[in-house]
């Protein structure tokens, strides 16, 4: 397979030799051939970091800097304004799975113009006992060389090649069951903070970063308005809940609510998106619940409104996703069920 690169070109002398030559506005560079050799390499590298961008600076995890390497342009993509609109928490995920992506076998060594499909798919597919971080790190290779091939450092993303592993959990979180909804309940009666949490979860289908941030300020005339944490500073959504009736009542009767948030911890602070986590998973297991998790509640929230006849559209409207394709996977069984039930509605209507 012949090896294509960006800015090298061939050139014939006067004697029909085949020069190799590094080209890129205007300026030519000659480089030792053949393509692929080690001094081809070393003099690619240091042409294409002398054309692009030379000061790399290394982080401490990322050490010492080879021009032209993945190392290279993982740094050169870490101070773009691509990777910095990114959620704070987004970044720092992205930014380890690069890391521990160019610590394994010194692939960050390795010149990023001569990563090939084959390289990723080989490196995804030793990790199959681990499809989610298998996914996770082609995600974010992917991103990489979209940033390489926007900022015009490379021609190609090989990663955008790659098939996402299937994952072990297709269906994601597990999805609260009304039998569970009600053991919660007995256990952590109204007034607690514990069942604050679970009424916020389920009669407003928010994530857990919308949900420790969420405040008196944000109540309007009996709705809840506020702009989702997830992409606020790229693509922000903004909400308009109406509280039910059920939920005004369980905050109304709750001891301790907060200034700026309706949930507070134990020292009357804002819950962190984390720390709320963490204690929401302590109140499932006091429950004896710990098949279930606060993000299982926002798949509930829609299966419910589901069950209850409502389109994908005005689910999302509830939820906040952009697309339905979330909103479908939430709901598949709630659908289901509901489809069923009016089919067979229609067939004993029709035999009376």
């Amino acid at each position: 397979m012949k090896i294509r690169l960006k800015y090298v070109v061939e050139d014939i002398d006067r004697h029909g030799n085949v020069r190799l030559y590094f080209r890129r506005n205007g300026k030519k560079i000659r480089l030792p051939g053949p393509v692929g050799s080690q001094d081809f390499l070393a003099a690619y590298q240091t042409a294409l970091a002398g054309e692009s961008r030379p000061n790399l600076q290394p982080s401490k995890k990322l050490g010492h800097i080879v021009p032209g390497s993945v190392r290279a342009l993982c740094i050169e993509y870490f101070k773009s304004a691509m990777f910095r609109e990114l959620d704070p928490r987004t970044q720092k995920v992205r930014r380890s799975i690069l890391e521990r992506f160019c610590e394994h076998k010194s692939d960050g060594e390795k010149p990023f113009a001569l990563l090939q499909p084959k390289h990723i798919r080989k490196r995804r597919d030793e990790m199959m006992d681990r499809p989610a971080a298998a996914n996770g790190m082609v995600k974010a290779l992917r991103q990489l060389y979209k940033f390489a091939v926007r900022y015009d450092l490379h021609d190609r993303n090989p990663a955008a090649e790659i098939e996402y592993l299937a994952s072990k959990n297709p269906d994601g979180f597990h999805s609260w069951t009304l039998a569970e909804i009600e053991q919660f309940e007995e256990k952590h009666p109204v007034g607690t903070m514990a069942r604050l949490a679970l009424a916020l979860a389920l009669y407003t289908g928010q994530r857990r970063s919308d949900l420790v941030q969420m405040g008196k300020q944000h109540v309007r005339n009996g709705w809840l308005i506020f702009t989702q944490h997830k992409n606020r500073n790229r693509h922000p959504v903004r909400q308009e809940i109406p509280i039910v009736p059920e939920l005004q009542r369980i905050i109304d009767l709750t001891h301790g609510t907060g200034d700026l948030t309706f949930m507070v911890t134990a020292f009357n602070r804002p819950f962190t998106s984390n720390g709320f986590g963490n204690r929401f998973r302590k109140w499932c297991n006091e429950a004896g619940l710990p098949q279930c998790s606060v993000h299982g509640l926002r798949k509930a929230a829609a299966a419910r409104l589901a069950e209850q006849g409502c389109t994908e559209f005005e689910i999302m409207a509830i939820t906040g996703h952009r697309t339905s394709k979330e909103v479908t996977r939430y709901t598949r069984a709630a659908s289901q069920k509901t489809r069923a039930e009016s089919a067979l509605k229609r067939i004993t209507g029709e035999r009376n």
